[in-house]
């Protein structure tokens, strides 16, 4: 196998033979080259062009933000890994804006060191891989729709739907946007540390001359790489945003992007609808307690009776053994077998979303992460290949139409 090719870029030499130290009995890992600050790393960065460049933040002459941000523009091939004591948001952060692939604590274990380089040089093989496939002359191929619905709140469905949008593009190389539907109370800027200016009702007095290029300008780009719509500003503006609209602009998105992810409220609305009617997969997430377990019920006879049972992939979110009931409970109730469960781990989690964190990028060996990992990827692999019906009725109208 090719070797993974290495620039260590810190001032303290202590520390960079102890990471060549680290390296050393890993076969598929060669140090190519060490700097001292961040201009000589850029220098060595444009001569060497290494394949993964390890760069402390801390240097002097030129800090590793401002020489991630130089390697960034000139060396784009090469996938940088930011080391520091300090794992404050605002670091990680500022590491992800100036084009870090990861974000590493110090001290680390080989171990940790050793998964993170692989991690990012596969993930560098997968993006050129796409890139390069991008450029041969063909239509390109309609983006999928993702929908993440649930019948109750507080099962961590926003939380889902962000961490599998940034997986989507940090892990897998794609391009994705999300949506975020929950009109009225929705959190998904908030979980990404985001200030939108312009929002989903900004978007109805658009409608008639809305195109692809001016729904780009209400998208906002986070650190990762993923593009969010984000909801309304107000309660009172969700009205604002229709069914028209919402099938506008997910038919738009198609157009652009590889995948199209859709946060939900956990009730049926007429844009909520839509989203299902799109949707290639849908992920219905629940919990393991018995009001969620019969809301859940409730709403996939629902989903069955529109027609979209089978786009249903059954996520049990928080899986435990301590809950008084368990995964086999969850799959004799609805009749349907659980496509992932993703395990608990309650501190962080929502510590990552108290800081605007996605925990795939502040935990990202975790098991949480991990298993959000698998789950994004059975998704990409068992993509639907059917398309979401399109109907203007609205909810009420449409469900008495299945049952007459």
């Amino acid at each position: 196998m090719e070797a993974i090719r290495v620039l260590i870029v810190d001032d303290v030499c202590e520390t960079c033979e102890n990471i060549k130290c680290l390296l050393h009995f890993e076969s598929r890992i060669e140090v190519v080259g060490e700097a001292r600050d961040g201009e000589e790393a850029v220098k060595k960065a444009e001569k060497l062009r290494p394949d993964v460049i390890l760069m402390d933040i801390n240097m002097p002459v030129l800090d590793g933000i401002a020489a991630a941000e130089a390697i960034s523009l000139r060396v784009p091939a090469s996938s940088i890994i930011m080391m520091s004591v300090q794992g404050e948001q605002e670091y990680l952060r500022r590491a992800m804006a100036a084009g870090a692939r990861e974000y590493i604590v110090k001290p680390f274990t080989s171990d940790e060191l050793t998964a993170t380089i692989y991690r990012v040089y596969e993930l560098e093989k997968k993006r050129k891989i796409h890139t390069q496939g991008s450029y041969i002359p063909r239509s390109r191929p309609e983006g999928q729709v993702i929908t993440v619905f649930s019948t109750k709140g507080g099962v961590g469905k926003t939380t889902l739907a962000v961490n599998m949008g940034v997986s989507l593009v940090q892990d897998f190389g794609f391009s994705v946007a999300l949506l975020d539907l929950d009109l009225q109370f929705g959190d998904v800027a908030v979980m990404l540390n985001l200030m939108p200016r312009q929002t989903f009702s900004d978007l109805a007095a658009e409608f008639q001359q809305l195109d692809g290029e001016l729904l780009e300008s209400y998208l906002m780009r986070h650190s990762s790489g993923l593009r969010v719509l984000a909801a309304p500003s107000r309660p009172e503006y969700a009205e604002l945003v229709t069914a028209p609209l919402v099938e506008k602009v997910i038919n738009l998105l198609k157009t652009r992007y590889d995948y199209i992810l859709i946060d939900t409220p956990g009730i049926f609305t007429d844009p909520s609808l839509v989203a299902l009617d799109h949707a290639h997969q849908i992920l219905l997430v629940l919990s393991l307690d018995l009001p969620t377990l019969k809301n859940v019920k409730l709403g996939l006879e629902v989903l069955d009776s529109l027609h979209h049972k089978d786009k249903v992939k059954v996520v049990l979110n928080r899986a435990t053994p301590e809950m008084g009931m368990g995964p086999g409970d969850v799959e004799k109730t609805l009749a349907l077998p659980l496509t992932s469960q993703v395990p608990s781990d309650g501190r962080l989690v929502v510590g990552g979303v108290n800081k605007g964190i996605p925990f795939l990028l502040s935990h990202p060996q975790s098991r949480v992460a991990e298993s959000l990992r698998r789950l994004t990827q059975l998704l990409v692999q068992q993509q639907g290949t059917r398309n979401g019906q399109k109907k203007g009725r609205g909810f009420l109208g449409r469900l008495r139409s299945q049952l007459v």
